[in-house]
């Protein structure tokens, strides 16, 4: 399996693009998670990736969306970005995930990507506006992404994503990737209304033909204004999705990542291990996309890596999450949120102004933390990348 989806990285990617991801991402990425192992024995606490949310804006209407696509428009500007990009970069990071709304509304998105070669990113987005002069230019730059969001049939994409013929228009995208050589992933946020038809051999498939080379399934957040709790998988299901995960791992030649398990089948939450934060649309400092509170924003004079270590806050939160559960506090201790919120005076960063009371409304629920029903990795690459850089971090000691 390992050495077919070598083949299919090296006949259908550009060898330029894929020198720049074994390297910026890579070698640079493993690189960066050294130095955040350094700096914990320091006591200090800087996460080796980022992700940030460039702009609030989005053409789509997704269920259970908790960023402020209806309110005016909001974005970090190229200014901003760069200052950001590069005080991380001081820190040893090279890995930087961009999220929005959808971030191709961005107007200086590729000026952001162009002014920083020596970095990799990660985008996440609804690949409606990849087209091909887009997809060209991002083969020409050589250090982005796509990593494409696609949420099941055409009659489900549209439920989901609020607008109609919404996963021609994906798939579209996605072919222009194709067609540019580029490293392109499938993003889906499985949910009762698409598992059957995505957690599936076929569909795993069915992307490999469009030429998809990793797939990235997300368990649905019941979170923000209009939460949709009847969409939220099961215990169940979740260990189904975990179990699927690991054997196609050993089958097919697409690489799955997943960001809720050890090398052990332990859940794990990257927020509370320290691994990443969130930078929102307007700057502010959150523990992860979906807790959308803060004390602290990129614009705070000290520069980010200094925000960021001495932050009360997001170590309260770190920790308050780490002694709760190895899964999401967020969906199984909403109270805990409420109180670490409170204790801080931490600020609702939404435009709507609702988040503490969404918190409030939420019921508690079952997340990726399921004990005694561990699934361990069973394909050594991901064993082994897996053992050594994305796992607990003493988070849960």
């Amino acid at each position: 399996m390992m050495l077919n989806f070598a083949r299919r990285m090296l006949t259908e990617t550009e060898p330029r693009l894929l020198a720049r991801f074994a390297y910026n991402f890579g070698y640079k990425g493993v690189r960066s998670v050294e130095l955040y192992k350094r700096r914990l024995k320091r006591g200090d606490y800087f996460p080796p990736f980022l992700f940030i949310s460039v702009i609030s804006s989005c053409q789509l209407r997704c269920q259970g969306c908790w960023v402020d696509v209806d309110k005016p428009s909001h974005k970090i500007s190229l200014e901003e970005m760069n200052r950001l990009l590069n005080e991380a970069k001081a820190k040893g990071n090279s890995f930087f995930g961009i999220l929005g709304g959808e971030p191709f509304l961005h107007p200086q998105l590729l000026d952001i990507f162009a002014a920083h070669p020596d970095c990799y990113f990660q985008v996440f987005t609804n690949g409606q506006m990849i087209t091909n002069e887009v997809a060209g230019e991002l083969r020409r730059l050589g250090n982005v992404t796509p990593l494409v969001s696609v949420e099941g049939s055409e009659i489900v994409s549209d439920e989901r994503r609020g607008r109609l013929r919404v996963l021609s228009k994906t798939l579209e995208g996605i072919e222009n990737c194709r067609r540019n050589r580029l490293i392109t992933g499938v993003a889906s946020s499985v949910c009762q209304s698409n598992f059957a038809d995505l957690v599936t051999e076929g569909w795993l498939r069915r992307l490999i033909e469009m030429g998809v080379h990793y797939a990235w399934f997300h368990t649905y957040r019941v979170v923000g204004p209009n939460p949709h709790p009847e969409l939220a998988l099961r215990p169940e299901q979740v260990l189904q999705l975990r179990r699927f995960v690991v054997e196609m791992r050993n089958k097919l030649p697409i690489a799955i990542v997943d960001a809720y398990w050890d090398d052990k089948g332990e859940a794990l939450c990257p927020m509370a291990t320290g691994v990443s934060h969130h930078i929102s649309p307007y700057g502010d400092i959150e523990p992860c996309p979906i807790l959308q509170f803060a004390r602290e924003s990129i614009h705070d004079p000290r520069g980010i890596y200094e925000t960021m270590n001495r932050s009360e806050f997001l170590r309260d939160f770190r920790r308050t999450a780490a002694k709760a559960t190895r899964g999401c506090v967020v969906l199984e201790r909403p109270d805990l949120v409420r109180e670490v919120v409170a204790r801080h005076g931490a600020r609702d960063t939404t435009q709507r102004g609702t988040a503490l009371a969404e918190m409030e409304n939420l019921e508690a629920r079952t997340s990726q933390h399921n004990p005694g029903n561990e699934i361990p990795e069973d394909n050594w690459m991901y064993r082994f990348a897996k053992k050594h850089w994305f796992f607990g971090f003493g988070a849960y000691t």
